[in-house]
Parts: structure tokens; sequence; C-alpha cells
């Protein structure tokens, strides 16, 4: 297991620190975590159990128990699709595999490039829009009838493609 960098760790400190003492701490430190490192690390859940004197086996369960929570770091850009019934019915799956080949990220994986997490997630409680994508939090309903989804995904790689370019220009131009 790789071990977390000294400004990881003082940002876990520092959460930790901001929630000792408050009422139901484990999930705020949790969540403020996931918030600030974009995952929950094991050395995480290890400062948040000694400081709040929680077994970390149980603050582990908390964070396997909600899906907003994840043990692996994402993505710079995270999308979910969701499976439930109404969006599946809608085409859910289908989109899932387009958005996986748009993005060359494996479904509930992240791609090799780091640039998109593709998760296939269960009801996002929004029947009535099916099928629902959530792009970086940002709720795309009908999401096979409106071509969204996929014009972000597309203005998103060709603006990382662009500055990647930028940057090899730059790094060649300070030689």
């Amino acid at each position: 297991m790789e071990r977390l960098n000294e400004k990881a760790l003082g940002t876990i400190n520092s959460i930790v620190t901001r929630h000792t003492g408050k009422m139901g701490p484990v999930k705020l430190m949790l969540h403020d975590v996931q918030h600030e490192l974009g995952y929950i690390p094991f050395e995480a859940m290890e400062k948040i159990s000694e400081a709040t004197n929680t077994p970390v086996a149980e603050v582990y369960g908390v964070v396997t128990f909600y899906s907003q929570f994840t043990t692996e770091p994402k993505g710079k850009h995270v999308i979910n699709i969701c499976m439930g019934t109404a969006c599946y019915v809608k085409g859910a799956q289908e989109l899932l595999n387009r958005v996986s080949e748009l993005t060359k990220s494996p479904v509930n994986g992240t791609s090799e490039d780091g640039l998109f997490s593709l998760d296939a997630t269960r009801c996002l409680g929004a029947c009535g829009l099916a099928p629902v994508a959530i792009i970086d939090g940002r709720v795309y309903g009908s999401a096979t009838q409106s071509k969204m989804v996929e014009e972000f995904i597309s203005f998103v790689v060709d603006q990382e493609s662009r500055t990647r370019r930028e940057e090899r220009q730059h790094e060649a131009a300070a030689v």
C-alpha cells in the first residue's frame, strides 16, 4: 500500500482536529477527507478512529456503507451513470458503454491518463429524468436523447489535449 505524502497527512490532521469533540464527527470527517483528497485512504480512517475513539472497523464500515465514499483515488472528472430500473429501461446500458468508449475508462474504474472515472451507480432518485448521468456533480437528465454528456466529454478531452500540448511546447522552449 502506498503511503500518503506529508501534505495529504497534514490535510487529514487538520480535518480531524476541526471536527474533534463535535456530535457525529466520523461522517463529517470522512466527508471532508473525501472532498479534500478525492478519496478516503486507510491512514485517514486510522486517524479518525483514534480521534473519535471509534474502532477502525466501524469507520471502515461507514466508508463502505455509503456509496458517496471511495477508498480509491478518482480521475479528474467523475462520471456516474445511473443503472436503476427506470434508467436501465431507457437506455442507460448503451449510455454507459458509449461513455466508457469515449473516456477510455473501464466501468467502475479510472482511465489510464487519470482524466476520467466512470461509475455505474444504483438509483440516483431522479427517475423522471431517466436515464441520468452525473458529471462532476452536475446532473444530466434524458442523457441518451441529449448530446450534452458526449459534448462535455469531447470538450474535456480536447481541452486536456491542448493543455498537454502547450505544456510540452513550453518545456521544449525552456530547454
